[in-house]
């Protein structure tokens, strides 16, 4: 009964590769019509067929070269090179906004907490006029509507 087995179990792990191992043929008669078989045909000329097994793959038209799939790759890596340089920008713009908005504030605490306020022109000091007092908390307010408020889209650009 052993023997039985185990010769059956040799033959059923012998075939799948028995199956592999098989030739097919194509063929044309002289009517025309194309054959496929497993034995080459007596006095026809025929062609051996490379038959392959196993689950199916993408087809022809959907699989991509290498080449261009490395052109893809390529493409997905410039893109994120991009973003991240757009972020850095954006960053950094965020960064000097901030900075601008600190000045402009303490400039206008400065000019709000000063009645006089002395300048330097060309090595000499001077006192500015009222005017001048107004026109420069004037500029500090603009700037600081410009920092300190919500970015907005010029200046996002």
């Amino acid at each position: 009964m052993n023997k039985k087995i185990l010769t059956l179990t040799l033959l059923i792990a012998s075939a799948p590769g028995l199956a592999l191992a098989a030739s097919v043929y194509k063929w044309t008669d002289e009517n025309g019509v194309t054959h496929f078989g497993d034995r080459q045909p007596t006095g026809k000329q025929s062609e051996k067929l490379n038959v392959r097994s196993g689950t199916a793959s993408q087809s022809g038209s959907e699989r991509k070269s290498p080449q261009e799939q490395l052109k893809e790759l390529q493409q997905r890596q410039d893109d994120q090179a991009v973003s991240q340089r757009s972020r850095a920008v954006q960053e950094a713009q965020a960064k000097q906004r901030e900075a601008n908005c600190a000045t402009a504030r303490a400039n206008l605490d400065a000019i709000d907490s000063n009645a006089r306020i002395r300048v330097e022109e060309n090595g000499e000091q001077r006192y500015l006029s009222p005017e001048e007092i107004a026109e420069q908390r004037a500029k500090a307010r603009q700037i600081a509507q410009e920092n300190c408020g919500p970015q907005s889209a010029q200046t996002m650009q």
